[in-house]
């Protein structure tokens, strides 16, 4: 006997713009595990985190420490730092030895990635 695993369900937010305090749920729902990949929450972010790959010599403390699982990694080394889930906690700045990563306004962090 088979067993069919059960349709996995999405939190449907697509019209959240039109709920009214009603239809929010008191406290958090978690309405499936293993869904944060599903939903970009970097948006919160008010501070960016902006590698120095010059100084940075890929000890990955900093991958250690990031709550958000948001160092992306590849053969060993940092390769970039994921923004759709980084919320700019600026631990991996704190962390690091050799201030290979700074924390810049999330605005002007913008601003100069559109020049």
């Amino acid at each position: 006997m088979s067993k069919t695993r059960p349709e996995k369900k999405k939190w449907d937010v697509s019209d959240i713009q039109k709920w009214g305090p009603g239809r929010h749920e008191k406290g958090a729902t978690i309405p499936e595990s293993g869904n944060a990949q599903d939903y970009k929450t970097g948006g919160w972010r008010s501070e960016r985190p902006r590698r120095d790959r010059e100084k940075c010599n890929d000890c990955m403390i900093c991958f250690f420490a990031c709550p958000d699982s948001s160092i992306r990694v590849e053969n060993d080394k940092m390769v970039d730092i994921d923004l759709d889930h980084c919320k700019g906690c600026g631990i991996c700045a704190q962390v690091c030895p050799r201030d290979a990563i700074e924390m810049m306004n999330e605005i002007k962090a913008c601003k100069l990635e559109e020049k």
